[in-house]
């Protein structure tokens, strides 16, 4: 079984600058990582985008990309960053698609290493 930060280490994590957030209580990061896969953005995100509502897509990317950057969720991260800046200046882009994409297979890969993390709780 992986400690917490040898699971945040391997998923691409800085363990020691996001615990620096947490106060180095492993218990409240995991509660807040939850509260991440209750959280709608990613939904909205992937709405606005289809229906070409890029001020939308914007703010749900924008948010998206704050609370993931505060987990310490580098991989997620980065994916989402590559699609908020074209957002932000409004470009209009064929590839948002890709992009979305490539941040919902980010998402699915912090939703394993959260699960991984839940289940490790639990032994």
């Amino acid at each position: 079984m992986k400690t917490l930060k040898e699971a945040m280490e391997a998923y691409g994590a800085d363990y020691g600058v996001t615990m620096a957030r947490f106060m180095g209580n492993e218990t409240m990061y995991l509660k807040f990582l939850d509260m991440l896969f209750r959280d709608d953005n990613l939904q909205k995100l992937g709405e606005a985008l289809q229906k070409g509502d890029l001020t939308r897509a914007f703010e749900a990317a924008h948010t998206l990309k704050g609370v993931v950057g505060n987990m310490g969720l580098t991989p997620l991260f980065r994916a989402v960053c590559a699609i908020v800046e074209p957002l932000r200046a409004g470009e209009a882009r064929e590839d948002y698609s890709a992009m979305y994409q490539e941040v919902v297979t980010e998402f699915e890969k912090a939703d394993e290493l959260r699960r991984s993390l839940k289940e490790g709780e639990q032994a």
